[in-house]
């Protein structure tokens, strides 16, 4: 793509630029700032709308009690067990069993600070779920 080609679309960025790589008038790559690219926005914004779905669905579970404040918080961060495992120092199917609640309400408060530690959390702050819903983005945004 040609530096004057680079597309300025807008969209999720929200006014700010990301860089592109385009070739200059003398064939070399330089890098450009873009405002997006309708494609790519419109991606990026089904995307987007999947995690808030699986977040509010987590949530809810959680609030009818069939998981723990532990699978709101993996999902709010992206994160994967395994991923939370390594971060905890614990095995991934230690980090599994407490997605349940039954096992969850039973940890030691050491095990629950390394979680609040993780997402930045206080204890409290880590063992409650919002009743709110998530939105990720404005629908202005897309």
């Amino acid at each position: 793509m040609r530096e004057k080609d680079v597309p300025q679309d807008g969209g999720i960025n929200q006014g700010l630029p990301e860089i592109t790589y385009a070739v200059d008038e003398n064939g070399r790559y330089v890098a450009v700032p873009s405002l997006g690219w309708e494609p790519k926005n419109i991606a990026n914004a089904q995307a987007w709308e999947v995690i808030s779905e699986d977040i509010n669905t987590q949530a809810r579970l959680g609030r009818d009690g069939k998981s723990s404040p532990l699978a709101y918080h993996l999902a709010r961060h992206l994160m994967t067990v395994g991923l939370a495992a390594s971060y905890v120092r614990l095995p991934r199917w230690r980090v599994k069993r407490h997605l349940k609640p039954a096992v969850f309400n039973r940890l030691k408060p050491e095990i629950l600070q390394r979680y609040a530690d993780l997402f930045g959390l206080t204890l409290a702050e880590f063992k409650q779920i919002p009743k709110a819903e998530v939105h990720l983005l404005d629908q202005e945004q897309l």
